[in-house]
C-alpha cells in the first residue's frame, strides 16, 4: 500500500514538473506538422509562437509569429506533408512530405538538451548548463524585433536584397550581393574607431548603434510614432521590394504601419522593376513598366520581374536603333561607376552605346556634369519622372515602337452600349449645341480684357527639353500639408517642406512681391530651370495660378551652411570639420563660376551668403536662390537705391551703396565674406573684445599680416585635423575677393583655381572697413565713376605660374557704359 502511494506521489510530482517545464521548454523529440494547424510551440506568455502558416492551398511556411505577424521564417516552402522536428541529437530539421531535408540548424552533437521560446520572440537551443547553442536572433531572416541585437556578420535577406552592418558602423542595403544602393553612416562629428558595433531597436521606436568606443549610443533612425504609448511591437524589416522599414504593430489589429523608410523614393531602389524595367509613379504609388512596345513583361502577372526584348538585338532583321526616353535615368551605383562612366556630350553618349557591342542602354545627365553612363547586358534598372534632368537611350531593333497613351475604358465598352444608342444621339446633339454656342461666345468675347485675363491663366508655353514641371496650387497645398512645415524665410518668401506625388521630398518657396505678368514669369522660370550644375540647387517645377507664384526645389537634407558655421557649443553635432568646410567653399565657388562664366545665360546672384548655400546628404554645397531677384523685381538694376537692394547686411559689395553698376564682381565680394566665415566660424559684421572692437575682417587681416593664421581659424576645430596650407590659401583668397575696388577682385574662375592650388597667390592688400560697421567692406565716399578704380594691384606675385587676377590682359575691368552688361556674355541676368 505504501509503495503504491509512493509511486502515485512520484507520478504526480513528475506530471507537475513536466507541465511546468513544458510551458517553457520544448523537449527533444517534439514535432510540428504542417497538416495540423493547431500545433504550435509558444513562449511562456503565449505572445510568440513557432508554427506552420499556409502560404496558399498547397504550401506552408514555418515561422515565428507575434499574433498574426511573422518575425522569423524559413524561406523554403513546405508541402502539406512537411514536418519540423527537434531531433534527439539536438538538430532542428524541416522535412518535406517525401522525407527530403528542406532545412536544418546543423546543431547535432552540440550537447543540446532542450529548446525554448522566450518572451521577446527568440527561439533558442540550449545545453544542460543552459548555455545558448543556437538561436533565431543570431540567425535572422528579414526582421529585427525589439531587444534583438544585429551585429557585424549578420544579414537580413529578402529575394535579391540584403541588409548588413559593417565594421565602420555603416548600415547598408545591397542588391544581388554586389550593388550598394543605400548607406547610412555615422555623423561626421563622431570621431571613433569602432571595435564591435551592434544595432538595436528600442521599444520606443529608436534604431540605435552601440559600440564600446562610443559613449552611450548613436541614434541612426526613429519611427514617426516615436515614444507613443500603447501595446505596440516595433520591428525593422527588409521587405521584398528592397526597402528597409520600421513598423509598428498593435496586437489584435492585424495591421503593421510603416513608421520609417530608408529609401524615400522607391524608384531609387536598384532592380525594383527587374531587368530593363522602368519605375514611375501614378496617383497611388510606384508602378513598373517597359521602355516601349519593343519589350514584353517577363511575367505578365508580376511587372516587377522585368522586361525582355520581343526581338533580340542579335536577331534583328534590319538596322538597330536607339529608343530615346526623356526624363529617364538608369540607376547607377557602385561598382558600376568604376568602368562605365564617361564625360561626353549627348550625341556621343547615344552613339557610343549604339556602336558598342556590349552596351544595351545609356544615360546622359543634364546637371552640368556631362556624365554619361553606359549600361551593359548584365542588369539595367530604370527610373522615369518628369522631375529628372536626364535622358536615356535603349538599343532596340527597328522600327521603334513607343508606348501608347493609356487606353480608354469607354472605347473597350462600346459594344456594351448598343442599348443606349438613342441616349447617346440625344446627348451628342446637346453637346454640339453647347459647343456651337460656346464658339459663338468666344468669337464675340475673345477681345474682352476680362476674358483675355482668364484665358492667359491657362495658356501653356512650350519649353525645351528639361523644362520645369507645372504644379497646381492644390497639388502644392497637399504636398506641403497646407504649408505646415516651415523650413525658412528669406527676402523672396517663405520655404516649406513638401512631399510630391512621386514621393520626392521637395522645398516649396512661396514668392512675394511678384511684379511680372504670367508670360514673363514663365519665361524667367524656364531660364532658371535650364541652369544645371552639381553645385546649384535644382528647380523641379513651379506654380503660376491666379495670384499664386511658387517654386519647387530639390530638398537639401542638411539645410543651410549658416546652421553649421554659427552653431553654439550645445550644438556640437552640427560642427563641420575642416575637410567638409574646404569642400563646401570649393563647391560654392564652382557653382558661382558656372553662373558667371559657363551657363548659357550668365547670372549674377546678388545675395551670396551662408543662408543661400545648402548642403545635401553628403555635405556637398549647392547654391540656391539664383535668378530670383530679376524674377521678383525686373527693374533696371543699374540705378539701385539703398532701399531697393535685396542683398544682405555684411555681404553687400561697396558698389551697391555707391550707386555703381552691379556686375559679377559683386558676387565675388560676397563670396569672399562667406569664405572668411567658413574659416572662422563667426559672422564678419560682428565685433567683440577679442577683435579689439574692430570688424572681424579688418582684425583678421591684421592677424594674417602677423603670421597668426591659426588665430583666425574657428577655435572649435582645435581637436580636428586641419590642413594649414588650405586654411592659409582660403584666407588669402577671401582677402582678394573683398577688395573695395571691383577691378582688384579676381573672377570666380580664378578663385576656383587659387583654392585648388593651381595658381599661386600673392599677398592681398588690406580690405577697408565700413565707416558705420553696418555694411562690410564699403566706403560711402566712393566716386560715382567706375573709371576712377585702379586697374592694377600692387603686392601681387608676378610669378609666371600665377596670372595676376587684376592684370588688364586677363581681367574684364568694368568701364562706364549705358548698358548693364559687363560680362563677356550678351545675356547677363542680374539676380
Amino acid at each position: 500500500m505504501e509503495q503504491n502511494q509512493l509511486l502515485l506521489t512520484k507520478t504526480f510530482i513528475f506530471f507537475i514538473f513536466f507541465t511546468i517545464s513544458s510551458s517553457t521548454d520544448i523537449p527533444v523529440g517534439s514535432t510540428l506538422s504542417a497538416s495540423n494547424s493547431t500545433q504550435k510551440w509558444s513562449s511562456t506568455n503565449n505572445t510568440f509562437s513557432l508554427q506552420f502558416l499556409p502560404l496558399n492551398s498547397s504550401y506552408f511556411s514555418l515561422c515565428i509569429t507575434y499574433d498574426s505577424l511573422q518575425i522569423w521564417s524559413i524561406s523554403t516552402e513546405a508541402d502539406s506533408g512537411a514536418t519540423f522536428s527537434f531531433l534527439a541529437d539536438g538538430n532542428l530539421r524541416l522535412n518535406s512530405g517525401a522525407g527530403n531535408i528542406l532545412w536544418q540548424s546543423n546543431t547535432s552533437n552540440s550537447g543540446v538538451s532542450h529548446a525554448t521560446i522566450d518572451d521577446s520572440g527568440n527561439f533558442l537551443l540550449k545545453n544542460r548548463s543552459n548555455f545558448v547553442v543556437w538561436s533565431t536572433f543570431d540567425n535572422p531572416t528579414d526582421t529585427i524585433v525589439q531587444s534583438q541585437n544585429f551585429t557585424v556578420g549578420m544579414v537580413l535577406s529578402s529575394g535579391s536584397y540584403s541588409f548588413f552592418l559593417n565594421r565602420t558602423g555603416n548600415l547598408t542595403l545591397q542588391w544581388n550581393n554586389n550593388v550598394v544602393y543605400w548607406s547610412l553612416g555615422l555623423n561626421a562629428s563622431i570621431n571613433a574607431n569602432l571595435s564591435n558595433p551592434r544595432l538595436g531597436l528600442q521599444s520606443l521606436g529608436i534604431l540605435q548603434l552601440y559600440d564600446a568606443s562610443i559613449r552611450g549610443s548613436v541614434i541612426m533612425a526613429y519611427g514617426s510614432d516615436y515614444a507613443e504609448s500603447g501595446d505596440f511591437l516595433r520591428f525593422l524589416r527588409l521587405d521584398n521590394d528592397g526597402n528597409l522599414r520600421i513598423y509598428s504593430f498593435s496586437r489584435g489589429s492585424g495591421n503593421a504601419i510603416v513608421r520609417w523608410t530608408a529609401v524615400n523614393d522607391q524608384c531609387q531602389v536598384f532592380g525594383y522593376c527587374g531587368n530593363m524595367g522602368v519605375c514611375s509613379y501614378n496617383d497611388t504609388g510606384p508602378v513598373c513598366g517597359c521602355p516601349s512596345e519593343n519589350f514584353d513583361f517577363v511575367d505578365p502577372n508580376d511587372s516587377t520581374r522585368g522586361c525582355r526584348l520581343k526581338r533580340e538585338i542579335s536577331d534583328c532583321p534590319g538596322s538597330v536603333a536607339m529608343l530615346q526616353m526623356d526624363h529617364t535615368k538608369f540607376l547607377t551605383y557602385y561598382p558600376e561607376t568604376t568602368n562605365d562612366l564617361y564625360y561626353v556630350g549627348i550625341s556621343a553618349c547615344r552613339g557610343n552605346c549604339l556602336s558598342g557591342s556590349s552596351c544595351v542602354a545609356s544615360t546622359i545627365l543634364a546637371d552640368g556634369s556631362g556624365q554619361c553612363y553606359i549600361k551593359t547586358a548584365s542588369f539595367v534598372s530604370g527610373y522615369q519622372s518628369a522631375a529628372l534632368p536626364s535622358t536615356s537611350y535603349v538599343k532596340v531593333c527597328n522600327p521603334i515602337l513607343p508606348n501608347p497613351p493609356p487606353s480608354s475604358e469607354e472605347g473597350r465598352e462600346k459594344d456594351k452600349l448598343k442599348g443606349w444608342i438613342v441616349a447617346v444621339v440625344v446627348l451628342g446633339t446637346l453637346a454640339a449645341l453647347i459647343l456651337l454656342e460656346g464658339s459663338v461666345w468666344w468669337w464675340c468675347c475673345r477681345k474682352s480684357p476680362k476674358f483675355g485675363g482668364v484665358s492667359a491663366q491657362y495658356a501653356l508655353l512650350e519649353y525645351a527639353s528639361g523644362a520645369p514641371v507645372q504644379f497646381s496650387y492644390k497639388d502644392l497645398q497637399q504636398a506641403t500639408r497646407n504649408f505646415k512645415e516651415k523650413l525658412g524665410e528669406g527676402g523672396f518668401g517663405v520655404v516649406y517642406k513638401g512631399v510630391l506625388a512621386n514621393r520626392t521630398v521637395a522645398a516649396v518657396k512661396q514668392l512675394e512681391g511678384i511684379e511680372q505678368g504670367e508670360k514673363q514669369f514663365r519665361m524667367e522660370v524656364a531660364t532658371i530651370s535650364s541652369t544645371h550644375h552639381l553645385n546649384l540647387v535644382r528647380l523641379i517645377g513651379f506654380c503660376s495660378e491666379s495670384r499664386h507664384r511658387l517654386l519647387v526645389y530639390e530638398f537639401m537634407k542638411n539645410g543651410s551652411l549658416d546652421s553649421f558655421l554659427f552653431a553654439t557649443g550645445d550644438e556640437s553635432g552640427r560642427l563641420l570639420n575642416w575637410e567638409h568646410r574646404f569642400n563646401i567653399a570649393l563647391g560654392t565657388a564652382r557653382g558661382i563660376t558656372y553662373l558667371h562664366e559657363e551657363c548659357r545665360d550668365c547670372i549674377v546672384h546678388c545675395d551670396i551668403k551662408p543662408e543661400n548655400i545648402l548642403l545635401d546628404d553628403n555635405y556637398n554645397a549647392k547654391v540656391s536662390d539664383f535668378g530670383l531677384a530679376k524674377l521678383v523685381n525686373p527693374k533696371d538694376h543699374r540705378h539701385r537705391t539703398l532701399t531697393s537692394v535685396r542683398g544682405t547686411r555684411g555681404y553687400l559689395a561697396p558698389e551697391w551703396l555707391a550707386n555703381l553698376p552691379i556686375t559679377s564682381k559683386s558676387d565675388v565680394y560676397s563670396f569672399g565674406m562667406v569664405l572668411l566665415e567658413i574659416v572662422s566660424g563667426r559672422r564678419n559684421f560682428e565685433v567683440s573684445n577679442e577683435t579689439n572692437r574692430k570688424k572681424f575682417s579688418v582684425w583678421a587681416y591684421e592677424e594674417y599680416e602677423k603670421g597668426n593664421v591659426g588665430s583666425i581659424l574657428d577655435t572649435r576645430l582645435a581637436d580636428f585635423e586641419v590642413d594649414l596650407d588650405q586654411v592659409t590659401r582660403a584666407i588669402q583668397v577671401s582677402f582678394w575677393c573683398i577688395q573695395e575696388q571691383p577691378s582688384q577682385r579676381p573672377m570666380m574662375g580664378k578663385v576656383v583655381q587659387m583654392l585648388e592650388g593651381i595658381m599661386e597667390i600673392g599677398k592681398p592688400p588690406a580690405p577697408k572697413a565700413a565707416p558705420d560697421g553696418s555694411i562690410s567692406g564699403t566706403s560711402l565716399n566712393m566716386s560715382g565713376s567706375i573709371s576712377t578704380f585702379a586697374t592694377s594691384a600692387p603686392g601681387l606675385s608676378s610669378s609666371s605660374s600665377f596670372q595676376t587676377p587684376v592684370a588688364q590682359s586677363s581681367m574684364n575691368v568694368e568701364r562706364p557704359t549705358s548698358s548693364l552688361i559687363h560680362s563677356k556674355r550678351e545675356n547677363l541676368i542680374i539676380n
